[in-house]
């Protein structure tokens, strides 16, 4: 998987093959492309979120994870309606945000392509928490989540997910999604 696709997986450019030599970029107005621009200087965790229930299995690669409240324990996650699994994630109404460690930069380019569904979780050791969506063996967290709401703005819908289960492994380090690479993080010292 190239970088433009784990970019268009993780909220980047878009880019559309015209032929098999030029990509074109989607026409974007001034305020669209200063927003895409600055959020790509946002880091963030990248994610692996699966699900699996009566639709199907599904996963892709996202970095628009966010903590909701302790009070329950309530995360969100952010998907493009037009994504080739929405109906699958929509309709099982359970996910599991796992965040994935310096180590699955692979992993996260195959969940963030075009790759099919079984040759995507054929790779990592998977298991499974109280919601029976895909839990990443070794990733560093593992939020098992029930769909409680799903609200939708513009081109997304953002799924309001209660943590149901969850699985740590403090001791790894994370995969962060910085000006549109992967980075890993280095304790500052004081």
């Amino acid at each position: 998987m190239n970088s433009l696709n784990i970019e268009k997986a993780l909220g980047g450019t878009a880019r559309i093959k015209s032929d098999s030599t030029q990509l074109l970029k989607p026409k974007l107005n001034e305020t669209q492309q200063n927003y895409r621009n600055a959020m790509s200087n946002l880091a963030a965790a990248v994610n692996i979120i699966t699900t699996d229930g009566a639709a199907g299995k599904a996963g892709f690669t996202a970095s628009a994870v966010c903590s909701v409240t302790d009070t329950p324990p309530t995360l969100l996650v952010c998907l493009n309606k037009n994504a080739s699994v929405y109906q699958t994630f929509k309709n099982n109404k359970v996910l599991c945000v796992n965040t994935l460690a310096l180590e699955h930069k692979e992993l996260s380019n195959l969940f963030g392509g075009k790759t099919p569904m079984l040759e995507r979780f054929a790779q990592g050791n998977w298991t499974t928490l109280t919601t029976g969506s895909p839990v990443l063996e070794d990733a560093i967290l593992s939020f098992d989540c029930e769909v409680k709401a799903i609200n939708t703005v513009g081109t997304h819908d953002i799924f309001i997910c209660e943590v149901v289960d969850i699985r740590h492994k403090p001791e790894s380090q994370s995969l962060v999604y910085f000006n549109r690479d992967y980075h890993q993080l280095s304790k500052v010292n004081h």
